[in-house]
Formats: structure tokens, sequence, C-alpha cells
């Protein structure tokens, strides 16, 4: 963590190109690789303006979600975001929603009942139909599925709502999920949970320790955090 050294912070559009770029007492904010942190939306530059002036003494990153997803796009994804497709498809081919519980039948019916709705949608809105089964043992599904649903992530053409896919669904879990939340087919509280559910009923059969309620709670605002970019982009 370094020193707060800036006072004011403010949004100004990009003289020479597209865009909007982010000042600290006038001087441009550059990513850790030394690129110009320019945005592609003032509302989105306006949530990393909002994190700035959150920072008090020190400037602490770890409360940044927005800022290092954002940095991390343009120093990372932003010439080749092939790779984070292609990550979103295998999640897709293994989407926790596809194996479920043979017992104990609360779990067995609390799973149907949340996660049933999701596979409908998506068999309706993308035209993809999968296959769910119970245990752990690799289900293949069919390659028209897949394709079907790399189709859909063709809407998304930012680099930035990508990446913020991408968080969404490597936290959750679940491909099929974060397509629901992004579009707004579900809140982020009613995917978050869905995406918990296995975990939440552990904790009520046996408790959670306060290590897993931190670590849950970090993981629901990178999510928020996401989903922010996303609906910015």
């Amino acid at each position: 963590m370094s020193k707060r050294f800036y006072k004011k912070v403010v949004v100004v559009p990009d003289e020479y190109e597209n865009g909007f770029l982010i000042l600290l007492d006038g001087k441009s904010v550059m990513t850790p690789a030394q690129r110009l942190l320019k945005l592609p939306t003032e509302a989105m530059a306006n949530l990393v303006v909002n994190e700035f002036c959150l920072q008090r003494e020190v400037i602490n990153l770890t409360l940044m979600p927005i800022t290092r997803l954002i940095n991390s796009v343009i120093d990372s994804v932003f010439n080749d975001f092939q790779p984070i497709v292609e990550d979103i498809l295998r999640f897709t081919a293994t989407d926790m929603l596809f194996y479920r519980a043979d017992s104990p039948h609360e779990l067995v019916v609390r799973q149907n009942e949340h996660w049933d709705p999701i596979l409908d949608w998506v068999r309706k809105e993308i035209g993809a139909s999968f296959i769910t089964g119970s245990g752990i043992v690799h289900i293949e599904q069919s390659f028209e599925s897949l394709l079907a649903v790399s189709l859909y992530l063709r809407r998304f053409t930012s680099p930035f709502a990508l990446a913020a896919l991408h968080i969404m669904t490597t936290l959750t879990g679940s491909a099929l999920i974060t397509l629901c939340m992004a579009v707004g087919e579900i809140d982020i509280v009613n995917g978050w949970q869905m995406s918990c559910l296995d975990e939440n009923w552990t904790a009520e059969q046996w408790g959670e320790d306060d290590e897993a309620v931190a670590r849950r709670n970090f993981h629901e605002n990178e999510i928020r955090a996401a989903m922010a970019i996303l609906d910015s982009s």
C-alpha cells in the first residue's frame, strides 16, 4: 500500500481519441504496467473515481476491486481476449449445474428448485440443452449446446465486459448462472446464493467458520465489482 498523495480526482474526456481518463491532481492515472488508464464510458470511469475517492491515508488496492479488474484488462486482456472466452467455454462444459447430489433428499430438492430454472432459461434463450447427472463422473455435453453458448457470448464485444464475465464465472463456478446475471434474468443476490447452494447447505448442517465467511464475502464483493463493470461497458 502506498500513501494517498492526491487531493482531487476527476474524469475528463480523452482529447485525442474516444474514451475517458482519470486525473489525480491533474495527472493521468496509469496502470501497473504504465499504460494509460482509459475507459470506454464515462459511467465506468466514475466507478474508478469513486474507488479513488474512498481511499483515506493510504491507497489499498484490496479495497479497489473495480480498479484492479480494469488494470488487468488494459495490461493483459485488451489485445487478446480470446483466451478468456475459451476459458468461459471450458467452465460451461463442466458447469456445476450439471453435477447433482443423489442424497440427502433435502439437498437434491433444493438443487432442482434453484438450478433447473437456470437450465430452462438457457435452453429457451440460448438454444442449448445440457445433461445433468449425480456424482462427479464427467458428463459429456453436446457440441451443439457448447457452440450455442459460444455464439451467445459474441454479444459481449467489450474486453471489459468479457473480463467481468470471466471473473464472475470463476468465482461462481457457473458460466450459466453468470450469463443469467449478466442479462438481468436473475440479480446478483440470487445468483450468488445459487452458486453457494451446496456450501450453504453444508454450513446449515455443520456450521461455518469465520474464515469461510470472510472468503465468501470477499468473493461476493468481487462479483459485485465485475457486475458494475459489465453494466457500465
